[in-house]
């Protein structure tokens, strides 16, 4: 479609919403004259919509307001003048329709096609919202009714001739009883698309269509109670609360915000059940801690901790058997490293009054050995200083001695152990020596 033909049935469109609403209102000026408007009266009025929006910009300009007129867009929420060009699209008033779809919605509603009902529910809102946000932006609003009026024509000769009355559509300003009828459509609408919004999970969109329609009624129970039960549902037990009070305030007996009043209750004792409970955690692994230090520093064991620990699930330093006594003894996880075959071990558990060989008689040999290197007898173990260096440990010494001595550190939590065959140590040692060196040399 051509840049042109898309503009002409823009202007066309617009055109057409301004000659209407120039002939009702000539004709509801008629109805309160007692005469018909003269043919041709609109001819003298400003320069309708369409064209003004065109006159005198070049095709690039006008493509560009393409897509902010309401005939192209996409984006649909709290547009007026989209909402307008939908009104079209309905025969009766803006209150008839939103009643009308009120209805529909509440159809769908009972069936539990909670979906469709807040479909239909969103269009009467669409269309009452836009009446009250003409009415708060100073504008008069206008309705449609059927009038006896008398009108005039022109004779074969040109001469005017009186016709007979007959009955026409004309527009009438809302009054006071007929705006207030809307607000209370709008406000329904709220509330039952609230219920919809609760049904399906929405909880924000819930409290704040029962927001809209206490807007509205501050008085309107439902919308209380609905926001109440939202608001519960995602654990913001004191907003529910207040919801909840203040609709009671209005009906102290009222049944459904007496059972949500209840659920409020119990929702908020078991929070704070959980909010004892996660205190007396806290406390208590802090306590766990203190201890800990308190015990590594008695033993004069030295730990460090990097950016990066590894994950461990839970294994970690503790005091077994009993955490919270002093005279417990110290465990600690371990790692054992075989760095000739770039293989390891995990050990839980490796408690203090233990030595390697304890550990190394049930794991070695390792199912990887090929040629037999590993064995409790033939391996040698060692352990990185905190300088950096070496220190071999013997395998039969307790952990308490190896720790205690202050040359070696806990790194992160985990002992880390070298498991070296015999016959390799001498290699592998000057290998660790080399790299060591070349890490010094990178590092300065």
């Amino acid at each position: 479609m051509q840049l042109d033909e898309i503009t002409d049935q823009m202007a066309d469109a617009m055109i057409a919403e301004t000659q209407r609403r120039d002939a009702a209102e000539a004709a509801a000026a008629a109805a309160a004259s007692g005469q018909a408007a003269a043919p041709g009266a609109a001819k003298g009025a400003a320069l309708p919509p369409g064209h003004a929006l065109l006159s005198g910009k070049t095709p690039d300009q006008v493509l560009a307001d393409l897509n902010k007129s309401p005939l192209f867009m996409t984006e649909l929420e709290d547009n007026d003048d989209v909402a307008a060009l939908q009104a079209l699209a309905y025969e009766g008033t803006a209150r008839e329709n939103g009643e009308e779809f009120k209805e529909r919605g509440n159809e769908c509603f009972k069936a539990r096609m909670h979906a469709d009902a807040k479909e239909f529910y969103t269009k009467g809102i669409e269309i009452l919202a836009l009446e009250e946000r003409r009415r708060a932006q100073g504008e008069k609003t206008f309705h449609t009714e059927k009038a006896r009026v008398k009108g005039n024509a022109e004779n074969a000769a040109g001469q005017q001739e009186e016709e007979e009355e007959e009955e026409r559509e004309v527009e009438v300003e809302d009054d006071d009883d007929e705006i207030a009828q809307q607000k209370a459509v709008l406000e329904s609408l709220y509330v039952n698309r609230a219920a919809c919004h609760l049904e399906l999970g929405n909880y924000r969109s819930c409290w704040t269509d029962c927001g809209l329609a206490l807007r509205l009624n501050p008085a309107n129970l439902k919308a209380y109670y609905r926001s109440a039960r939202a608001l519960l549902k995602v654990g913001r037990i004191a907003e529910a609360d207040d919801a909840c009070a203040r609709g009671l305030a209005l009906d102290p007996d009222n049944k459904p915000l007496r059972a949500v009043a209840r659920d409020i209750v119990e929702a908020a004792e078991r929070a704070d059940a959980k909010a004892r409970r996660e205190a007396e955690r806290e406390a208590r692994e802090k306590l766990r801690a203190r201890l800990l230090r308190a015990a590594l520093a008695a033993r004069g064991i030295r730990t460090r901790e990097t950016a990066q620990p590894p994950e461990m699930e839970d294994a970690r330093m503790r005091l077994v058997p009993d955490e919270d006594d002093p005279a417990s003894s110290l465990s600690f996880p371990a790692v054992l490293l075989y760095p000739v075959h770039l293989e390891s071990d995990f050990v839980k558990a490796f408690g203090e009054t233990e030595c390697l060989a304890d550990h190394l008689s049930y794991i070695l040999p390792v199912p990887w050995d090929e040629r037999g290197e590993y064995s409790p007898d033939g391996v040698e173990c060692y352990m990185e200083t905190a300088k950096g260096g070496l220190v071999k440990v013997g395998k039969k010494a307790t952990l308490l001695k190896i720790l205690s001595g202050g040359n070696v550190e806990v790194v992160d939590g985990i002992v880390r152990v070298y498991v070296v065959p015999a016959a390799r140590a001498k290699a592998w040692i000057d290998e660790f020596k080399i790299k060591k060196a070349a890490e010094k040399g990178a590092s300065s």
